[in-house]
């Protein structure tokens, strides 16, 4: 069976959607609106930005989306696949951050994208990426499991081995080498994906992002209300710290991001507002703070 070209037309037209359904449920449980900012991209394309800050339940959000075009790839796209370099070329995605007020919810990260390469008389090179991540400053089980079995259930529809595999490169990928610890507790990553074909990889794609509000609302909505006093909330700013580490100096969509001429305010939206770093800190012993390290911090089978 022939694959059906690639229509960037009909991803657009889907994360478009998703960017405003996400955004209408986060603004229900805030109570407070979102605001608007669109953006034009000089070299091409632009984007629309949903940020939140000071709501009655996040500090701080952000719910881009983006769709931008150039000539001329940055580093970080091309590094792995030379066969690009000098195409035209055009990406798009959804990409959020949450950081809620409470010390007790998690943050949380989502994104899904499409990239595409073309050149005149050559078949377009093509792919998707994108996943989501839980990182909690308080450990609970019965959310580890619950985003973990959801993640999974937008990957079971197509493949056995996607959930394994995902899952795997969500821990491999979101880990500070420098600090030897993963960001938080993973979930699932994918990228350069187009072995099924241009339909069944955009299925599985919306499936991801179609999932994140079952995946991490339900957890929101169990924390967001618990007492916490200045401890935790010194304890999450500390934890923080680690988030930013990782956006600055790792991450591919940060760094593609500030390569190819993007808009900074857009890309460092998702940075959290109030972070604190501490020389050689470590928590005490039998602590709720010492059991995120010992029992969450770690690579661990939660579905």
């Amino acid at each position: 069976m022939i694959s059906s070209p690639p229509t960037p037309s009909t991803v657009k037209t889907y994360l478009l959607d998703l960017q405003a359904r996400i955004v209408a449920a986060l603004e229900d449980i805030d109570g407070k609106p979102f605001i608007t900012d669109t953006w034009q991209r000089p070299e091409g394309g632009g984007g629309i930005s949903r940020l939140i800050e000071d709501g009655g339940v996040f500090e701080r959000g952000g719910v881009g989306f983006s769709h931008v075009t150039g000539k001329n790839l940055p580093p970080s796209a091309a590094a792995n696949r030379p066969e690009i370099a000098g195409r035209n070329w055009e990406a798009m995605g959804v990409s959020l951050v949450l950081h809620p007020r409470n010390p007790y919810a998690p943050t949380v990260h989502m994104n899904v994208r499409f990239f595409m390469a073309a050149a005149q008389g050559q078949e377009p090179v093509w792919w998707f990426g994108g996943g989501m991540d839980l990182t909690p400053y308080y450990g609970f089980e019965e959310d580890a499991r619950h985003f973990h079995q959801t993640c999974r259930d937008a990957l079971a529809p197509f493949g056995d081995d996607l959930h394994v595999r995902f899952k795997k490169w969500c821990d491999d990928y979101f880990y500070l080498k420098h600090r030897q610890e993963p960001r938080g507790i993973g979930g699932i990553f994918f990228d350069d994906f187009n072995a099924s074909g241009f339909e069944s990889s955009f299925a599985m794609m919306k499936s991801v992002g179609d999932h994140f509000i079952d995946a991490y609302l339900p957890l929101l909505k169990r924390r967001k209300d618990m007492a916490y006093g200045e401890r935790e909330r010194d304890f999450q700013a500390y934890r923080r710290g680690r988030y930013v580490e990782f956006n600055l100096v790792f991450d591919r969509g940060t760094l593609f991001g500030l390569q190819s001429g993007g808009r900074t305010e857009s890309i460092l939206m998702s940075l959290p507002p109030i972070v604190k770093w501490r020389y050689n800190w470590q928590p005490e012993a039998g602590s709720a703070e010492a059991a995120l390290y010992s029992d969450f911090l770690i690579h661990r089978d939660w579905a």
